[in-house]
């Protein structure tokens, strides 16, 4: 099969192509620096590979199966749909993939506490679980908007032992959050550690996270090629952050028979000011101690975004994100709330299965996309998170 050939993403200095890096205080280089020697020491050592493998299966439940949606795909008319069943993962989500990597590596360097930011709840679910898990304390920042809207996930987080810190200034959403989170973990760097929850963020997070969420692309792989003795035709995942995309794409990002499709919240759509379509609408720039691309006020400041998906709303997005659609690798599409609603609705009373609002993004691409295809093509969405979070929300919403 044909190949794509990529320089090292990143590079040494946390680079992939011109974005990433680390845009912070002095101070906190070396930090950072010792994270990632951190990482780079005990990611090779197999004590950690066999306890995070061990986790992985005994715990979280992996390898997460594919099912192929053979109902919602007979509806359409065109290519198969194939779901990637990160829903099934435990607490719900792809987040308990790299939580528990940040987790094992707070425990090895020694950490007294980890703080994380959570926009729908579920990277605090899974960091909570990971930290309750290992025996270290927990400090989750939310938005009081989400915590409004994803009131399951903020009693599970109660219910798990972290202190959750409501955060109300500005916008009182995931980019708020960031920064609340941000500010509490320099009152301490040498002791605390930040779980940065998605690819974003100072390097080496956008590596790590990326590293650890890599097996969702590395089983669905292995999976598709043993079910089907080939690849997919499609793979999409959707993208706020985009750590369960990076995960998904990682493994196939070589393969130039494959195209690849990250999609964006247009929210109530990309000609109002109401959406999160980063990529689509942004411009280079400089956030939360990377460069990538932005959505910026003409004042320069961060836009305030708009998605009906908690875990979507962030002005900014991965580094690695950033350098795959200027390369062209990946197509970056987007889809609006009601697109969103209606895959929601769709998956739920044609499969069975109740996706996330965040996930129903990467649903509704392929449902507007396959009756456009033939029906020997092949759509693999990864399936990021289940929708329990979102079901009261989604019902008052619809009025059910």
């Amino acid at each position: 099969m044909s190949k794509f050939d990529f320089a090292p993403m990143p590079d040494a200095a946390g680079f992939f192509g011109e974005y990433g890096g680390q845009i912070i205080p002095p101070e906190l280089k070396k930090i950072m620096d010792d994270i990632n020697d951190a990482y780079e020491e005990i990611r090779q050592t197999p004590g950690f590979q066999n306890e995070l493998a061990q986790l992985f299966a005994d715990y979280v439940g992996r390898p997460s199966p594919i099912f192929h949606a053979s109902r919602l795909s007979e509806q359409l008319g065109g290519a198969q749909i194939y779901l990637k069943r990160e829903d099934l993962n435990h607490t719900g989500a792809h987040k308990i993939n790299h939580c528990l990597g940040e987790a094992l590596l707070a425990k090895h360097m020694g950490k007294t506490k980890v703080i994380a930011e959570t926009g729908a709840g579920q990277h605090g679910v899974a960091l909570a679980t990971a930290c309750a898990l290992v025996g270290i304390p927990c400090e989750i920042h939310m938005g009081q908007v989400d915590i409004e809207k994803e009131h399951p996930n903020v009693t599970k987080m109660k219910i798990l032992g972290c202190k959750l810190v409501p955060v109300t200034r500005g916008t009182a959403t995931l980019k708020d959050a960031v920064d609340s989170a941000f500010e509490e973990y320099l009152k301490d760097p040498v002791n605390y550690i930040y779980a940065i929850g998605s690819v974003v963020g100072p390097h080496p997070f956008p590596k790590m996270v990326r590293d650890f969420q890599s097996i969702i692309g590395t089983e669905a792989r292995q999976q598709f090629q043993e079910k089907h003795n080939q690849l997919p035709d499609y793979i999409t995942a959707c993208v706020g952050g985009g750590s369960n995309a990076m995960g998904m794409f990682t493994a196939f990002l070589e393969d130039k028979d494959v195209n690849i499709v990250g999609v964006e919240p247009s929210g109530k759509g990309l000609e109002t000011d109401e959406h999160s379509a980063t990529l689509t609408l942004g411009k280079p720039g400089e956030i939360h101690g990377m460069k990538c691309y932005v959505l910026e006020t003409e004042n320069g400041e961060p836009m305030p975004v708009h998605s009906i998906a908690s875990g979507l709303d962030y002005p900014g997005v991965g580094p690695q994100h950033s350098y795959l659609k200027d390369l062209g690798r990946v197509q970056y599409e987007s889809v609006t709330d009601e697109e969103c609603l209606n895959a929601f609705m769709t998956l739920s009373r044609v499969e069975g299965i109740i996706p996330a609002l965040e996930s129903a993004h990467a649903v509704a691409w392929a449902i507007r996309v396959a009756p456009t295809l033939e029906k020997d093509q092949k759509i693999l969405v990864n399936l990021s998170g289940r929708g329990d979070k979102d079901a009261d929300y989604v019902a008052d919403k619809l009025g059910l």
